[in-house]
């Protein structure tokens, strides 16, 4: 992976918007929402939610596919854990000894309380305090 696709996906992903947005298709894997469906887990205006699919996508992090007349957005598993990959490729390369499981990637390292405060996770309430509602 090139380094600037990787400052591409960080600061995509380096706003609280986005990131929630990111997270919650995640969860939802590969099958995705449509932007209404977005809309009303987020509660998040339809023209700010454009804005923050448009950066998603430009970053390669979800991808759009058509299904008669509908739009589904679901992440990009290939380029998630590409950039996972990069961050953690030379982990303890220059230490002295093998780091362990500290090296391992991300999803191997939660602790099973991590596990837990990531399934409780509320994306919505999240959300309402990252993007001021414009009315």
């Amino acid at each position: 992976m090139k380094v600037h696709d990787v400052v591409t996906g960080l600061a995509a992903l380096a706003q609280e918007s986005r990131l929630a947005l990111f997270r919650l298709l995640v969860k939802r894997g590969p099958e995705g929402y449509t932007p209404t469906q977005l809309s009303e887990r987020l509660t998040v205006p339809s023209p700010t939610l454009s804005f923050h699919l448009k950066e998603l996508q430009r970053a390669g992090l979800i991808e759009a596919r058509r299904e008669g007349r509908f739009l589904f957005y679901s992440p990009n598993f290939t380029r998630m854990n590409e950039l996972l990959g990069f961050l953690t490729e030379n982990c303890c390369s220059l230490a002295g000894q093998d780091c362990g499981p500290a090296c391992g990637v991300a999803v191997e390292a939660v602790q099973p309380q991590e596990e837990t405060r990531i399934a409780n996770w509320d994306v919505r309430q999240d959300l309402q305090r990252a993007i001021p509602m414009h009315r």
